[in-house]
């Protein structure tokens, strides 16, 4: 099948003087082959391209009868993302244009998409699609988010040890304990405070300080369940959220984590940092009005272990 667009229809002898019915079916041509945009139009039933213009033409070839999806897609059916039941009423009318972007699978390159219904010389509805190529200002687009996500991951993101911060917990901790509140489950709360850490930067120095932090920052996460949320709440506290947790179990897994760190023994130049931890666990009350409340109750919970010669767990109790 030709290429051109259909001129048999096109009268010679325009009956108005407008510049739009005075131009020729050759000039119409000729104005949509110097577009830099694909421009084609298939058969609604049948998928047939009856026309593509010539920016079309060099990047996918000739028509030569085929379906859109075998020139376009180079696929054996209709693309899973056509648009065809978008541009007319269940009717028959044509809705307006849909404007849209993706991404081409064959070449990868980004176009933003105007479809609509248009009638044919023969009478019929057929799809009109404008393609732009916008790969370029995809990128930029894409970059720019990718890079606001960095920014917002770096925001709650403790930059040394990669754990959640302290503004990470307090938003994501909100949202467990609402939870837990809702379901009528329980949620423990551990906090944890490495003893004795001043002596280690004091010693050894704050790069050792730092060696500790990862390492206990790293034992501790392994132990812990994808449904828990560990954080660091600043200097050598961190602090636990142990979902659907009753408080007998959060005081195994906290003495789980005091051998774990009482056994790791950081290595830094030569020397082996023992280390210790104390432990204040609290749950979820029906009338806890905020994270902050429990945040309270762990903490008086942790003072009493250190108070008690550390190195040990403590129930908050009222």
């Amino acid at each position: 099948m030709s290429s051109q667009i259909p001129s048999t229809e096109l009268p010679d002898e325009p009956d108005t003087n407008s510049p739009a019915a005075m131009i020729s079916a050759g000039g119409l041509q000729a104005v949509l082959d110097n577009l830099d945009a694909l421009v084609y139009v298939s058969d609604f039933e049948t998928h047939e391209l009856l026309y593509m213009n010539a920016y079309g033409r060099q990047r996918w070839g000739e028509i030569d009868g085929r379906k859109c999806w075998q020139v376009l897609q180079n696929a054996d059916g209709p693309c899973s993302f056509c648009t065809n039941h978008l541009l007319r009423t269940p009717e028959g009318s044509p809705t307006p244009p849909h404007v849209w972007e993706f991404r081409n699978p064959i070449d990868q390159r980004w176009y933003q998409c105007r479809d609509q219904a248009i009638p044919w010389p023969n009478g019929k509805l057929v799809r009109l699609e404008i393609a732009t190529d916008i790969s370029e200002r995809k990128q930029i687009e894409l970059a720019l988010q990718a890079a606001h996500e960095r920014a917002q991951t770096a925001a709650l993101e403790d930059e040394l040890t990669g754990l959640p911060n302290r503004r990470a917990f307090f938003q994501f901790g909100k949202q467990m304990l609402h939870q837990a509140l809702r379901n009528r489950s329980t949620l423990s709360m551990v906090m944890v405070d490495l003893d004795f850490f001043k002596r280690v930067n004091d010693t050894y120095g704050h790069q050792a300080g730092d060696e500790v932090l990862i390492r206990v920052s790293e034992v501790m996460q392994a132990r812990l369940r994808d449904s828990d949320l560990i954080a660091r709440m600043g200097g050598e506290e961190f602090v636990l959220l142990l979902p659907e947790t009753p408080i007998n179990k959060a005081c195994e897994i906290a003495q789980q984590l005091r051998v774990i760190i009482r056994a790791l023994g950081v290595l830094h130049e030569g020397h082996t940092i023992e280390l210790s931890a104390s432990f204040g666990i609290t749950s979820n009350r029906p009338n806890d009005p905020n994270l902050e409340a429990l945040l309270q109750r762990a903490d008086q919970a942790l003072y009493q272990s250190k108070e008690q010669g550390r190195d040990r767990i403590s129930i908050y109790t009222d």
